[in-house]
């Protein structure tokens, strides 16, 4: 499942916030799509993704815009497939 996260206009820390909430609602393998203006958002979302274990799969940036694709990943399951 995708879920759209719209945080365009909110500044530090709420994208972040906003997608922390996300991530607790969604389940293992949902991908959840951050639309964000905040420039804050370049870092803290990797640094978020690589410190919780989730996968960030894209970032563009365009016009001051930014996306993200992330992947939630549940520390409690293990992952049988080896290629990922």
């Amino acid at each position: 499942m995708i879920n759209k996260l719209d945080a365009k206009g909110l500044i530090c820390p709420e994208p972040i916030m906003l997608l922390h909430k996300a991530i607790n609602e969604a389940k293992h393998g949902d991908k959840i799509e951050v639309f964000a203006t905040d420039p804050t958002t370049e870092r803290d979302v990797e640094k978020f993704c690589n410190f919780l274990g989730h996968i960030l799969l894209e970032k563009k940036i365009e016009d001051k815009e930014f996306y993200y694709l992330v992947e939630k990943r549940d520390k409690n399951i293990i992952n049988t497939n080896l290629e990922n």
